[in-house]
């Protein structure tokens, strides 16, 4: 499970992996409401990833653990 990073941009959010250099924009997530924020998510080049979920959204940017799906 790689360390990854999650920045909000001027477009939404963006996922960065620094050890592939990959940073993709974020286009769903599975919790972005009200009381969870996180679960699977869907970058621009098609990637998905699974984020643990939250009870609330975290303040950005922010380092967590993904699981590549």
């Amino acid at each position: 499970m790689p360390s990854v990073m999650i920045n909000k941009t001027e477009s939404g959010m963006s996922f960065y992996v620094p050890k592939k250099d990959l940073e993709e924009a974020i286009v769903s997530m599975e919790h972005e409401g009200p009381g969870r924020w996180g679960g699977e998510i869907t970058l621009a080049d098609g990637s998905r990833y699974f984020l643990e979920p939250m009870d609330e959204a975290p303040r950005l940017p922010i380092t967590l653990r993904a699981k590549r799906l």
